[in-house]
């Protein structure tokens, strides 16, 4: 691997700003391979629905639809590979729209353990029953937790009552989630497009994913079982099966818009990160993020 002055390159961004393209690249040149930041390309059976990379890439289709997936067991994932690549080539390539994925496979994240089995159940119907007491016994078990959620926050009270029961808390005694501290020496680079030319690609993946049969791998994929909560998640996957190819691109495209939206909020909390213009060809937008790793 050529010398730089990190030991992994992140790249992240909105959906549709070639982020996949980039690592690709990125990876060839420092003679490595991309670990996936993802948390809809972990699904087997959904390629086209989760644009997954045409080439092997490390956490992609590792899971069945009807499994899911935490950010724990991702974290523990994504460091396994990460070091494996670290050891074997001298770095790493990590590329996604997670947000919380991309933080979990470059830190060290409190993750609260996995909630066990009809628990979040019992919580919900305990709260649906009386929300006041519900939210009387979080206050009791975690008055941190408590100032932060208001009693009629039915979501966000459950979630609150179950880290109490795990003995950890809605309110970490320290955020590491927008720390700069990185597990290795990590360079994060955003990728950046206009406006209006985020939107025109954005049209434009979405009518390549009806060409490409999105609308009978979807039928496919929900005729063969019932889904994972996670997988549920998968960005247009009710709308390609239950409205005319006409209106569900329509719908796909707004939402996709909405998600984008999102994951700039998300990139613009990442600490250091290094925007990049990605508004020009893959090759050009990774010799950029190289010249930055060089420099550290």
């Amino acid at each position: 691997m050529p010398r730089l002055g990190v030991e992994v390159l992140a790249v992240f961004g909105p959906t549709a700003t070639g982020k996949t393209a980039v690592a690709q690249r990125l990876a060839d040149e420092l003679a490595t391979e991309v670990v996936s930041a993802d948390a809809l390309q972990v699904y087997r059976g959904l390629t086209i629905l989760t644009n997954q990379p045409s080439r092997p890439t490390r956490l992609v289709g590792i899971r069945d639809l009807s499994e899911t997936m935490s950010v724990g067991e991702y974290a523990r994932l994504a460091h396994d590979e990460i070091d494996t690549l670290v050891a074997r080539t001298g770095g790493a390539v990590v590329a996604g729209g997670t947000g919380l994925y991309l933080r979990a496979a470059l830190s060290d994240l409190a993750v609260p353990p996995a909630v066990p089995s009809g628990e979040r159940e019992r919580l919900e119907a305990a709260y649906d029953r009386d929300p006041g007491v519900a939210f009387t016994h979080l206050r009791a078990r975690d008055p941190a937790a408590a100032a932060t959620v208001h009693p009629n926050d039915r979501r966000r009270v459950v979630r609150a009552l179950e880290l109490a029961e795990l003995g950890a808390s809605l309110v970490p005694p320290e955020d590491r989630l927008w720390s700069a501290e990185t597990r290795r020496p990590a360079l994060v680079a955003g990728l950046d497009l206009p406006n209006e030319v985020l939107t025109e690609r954005i049209e434009r993946r979405t009518r390549e994913m009806f060409e490409r049969g999105v609308v009978e791998e979807a039928r496919a994929a929900l005729a063969a079982g019932p889904l994972s909560r996670t997988a549920a998640k998968a960005l247009g996957l009710q709308e390609v099966v239950e409205l005319p190819t006409d209106e569900a691109r329509v719908a796909i495209v707004r939402r996709t818009l909405r998600y984008a939206a999102y994951q700039r909020k998300w990139m613009r909390r990442i600490p250091g990160i290094v925007m990049i213009d990605a508004n020009r060809p893959p090759a050009e937008v990774g010799d950029a993020i190289l010249e930055v790793a060089r420099a550290r």
